[in-house]
């Protein structure tokens, strides 16, 4: 198939599509942790000067797609303050290099979320409005460094004690306009998004239905359960940090 990129096969592209319907399910479903699981795939059959920006469009996809047909649910309020936070760490990291050895940077990351999510409540149920512009810039400053902006940024949503269609509606409106800012970068310099058009588009497609069949097993989850399997996915996120540390 001549429309394909050199080295990847026509099982590899069924295997990337199906995949990307899966993890769409599992995050509109669960409310996390498809997008880490689809990189991780994604690494065993992409080159890797291809593999983080086809994955950013794709997971751009996923999400602009869950953020679309849950709209009516999204926090706006705090997205807003979230994405102005986004802009002001995208502006800053051109800026900054940080130092620190990439696994120390891990396992900081893994710890901050498990503290997010299983350490001591404040009593106000929401974060202040600086906070959540905090929270955009620091999340999107270490997206730079770490491959964890979405544990992170679905901790911080989970932290405002919401309802499950409002958790998974804001947290894909976050994550979105992040990808869209890391796709701007790849085109500024130069990858070559036309080489994978029909691969991106396709998984992008897939990703859609798969979102839609995950939003109607959401429907069906009680509360509870929503919030459990929420808190144990992003918990299973971080451990799988300190797992690359490690091991």
């Amino acid at each position: 198939m001549d429309w394909l990129p050199d080295g990847l096969g026509q099982f590899d592209l069924w295997v990337l599509v199906s995949m990307s319907a899966f993890t769409s399910m599992m995050t509109a479903a669960v409310g996390i942790g498809g997008g880490v699981l689809l990189l991780a795939i994604m690494a065993q059959i992409l080159p890797v000067q291809a593999l983080i920006p086809v994955h950013g469009l794709v997971q751009l996809g996923s999400n602009g797609n869950r953020a679309y047909m849950t709209r009516q649910h999204i926090d706006w309020k705090m997205s807003r303050l979230f994405i102005l936070g986004v802009v002001v760490g995208a502006v800053i990291s051109v800026w900054i290099v940080i130092q620190l050895p990439l696994d120390v940077i891990r396992l900081s990351v893994a710890f901050f979320i498990l503290f997010l999510i299983w350490g001591p409540k404040p009593k106000a149920v929401t974060l202040s409005n600086v906070k959540l512009v905090i929270a955009g810039g620091v999340t999107t400053i270490i997206s730079a460094f770490v491959g964890a902006t979405g544990p992170l940024v679905a901790a911080f949503v989970h932290r405002q004690n919401m309802d499950k269609l409002p958790t998974v509606a804001t947290f894909a409106a976050c994550m979105s306009f992040q990808h869209m800012l890391k796709a701007m970068v790849f085109l500024t310099v130069g990858f070559a998004f036309q080489d994978w058009f029909f691969v991106i588009v396709l998984m992008i497609i897939s990703g859609a239905v798969g979102t839609w069949v995950g939003l109607h097993l959401l429907k069906s989850l009680s509360a509870d359960l929503f919030k459990q399997l929420f808190s144990w996915v992003v918990t299973a996120l971080a451990l799988r940090l300190c797992w690359q540390v490690f091991f």
